[in-house]
Order: C-alpha cells, then structure tokens, then sequence
C-alpha cells in the first residue's frame, strides 16, 4: 500500500497561504506560523521568541477547501480530531485561515 503524501503543489500552495497569513495577522506580534509535512498531514506551529510550539494538524483530503482539523492538546500532548469544544473552533472551516485563526484564540 503505497503512502498518503500531499502533492508538492498543494505544498507550495498552502506554505503561501500560511505566509501570507503571518504578514496580514502577525506582522507585528512577534511570533508567526511554520508549516511541516509529514504524510498526508500539514502541521501547524507557531513560534513565538524563536521557540515552535504545536497548534493542529491537518489531514490533506484532495480539496483544499476541506483539511480535516486537529487541534494540539497540551494535556494529552497529542492531535484531536474530535475535540470541537476549545475557543476559537467557530473559525473551522476546513480551511488552512481557518485553523489559523482558530489555533490563535485556542493558545493566545
């Protein structure tokens, strides 16, 4: 069975949207988001004084209007898919801005 990665132009796409996420939102705030891949999965750090910290995941599903989101719990230091219960979780929408926003007032 072959493994589930995310096509390098879906890549390129969604670093430039994460990019431009950080100049319209946190310009001035001093941290930003970083993308990772791994898989079928977008990771979503933010840094903040230079140091990463987890937000969510995202699964890839062939749309780029349709990531499945995850937030990172710092209790379980792991990804839920199903915990909708968090501030922020109105802005997901299954899009890359919409994890964003949402992972800001979740850890802001």
């Amino acid at each position: 069975m072959a493994k589930t990665t995310i096509p390098d132009e879906v890549k390129q796409q969604a670093t430039q949207i994460v990019e431009r996420f950080n100049r319209k939102k946190l310009a001035r705030t001093g941290s930003y988001y970083s993308p990772r891949w791994q898989g079928a999965f977008l990771y979503l750090d933010r840094v903040e004084y230079g140091t990463p910290a987890p937000i969510c995941r995202l699964k890839y599903t062939g749309d780029m209007s349709r990531w499945e989101f995850a937030i990172f719990k710092y209790s379980s230091e792991r990804y839920s898919p199903s915990e909708r219960w968090f501030p922020g979780a109105e802005y997901v929408n299954g899009t890359i801005e919409g994890a964003m926003k949402a992972g800001m007032q979740a850890y802001s």
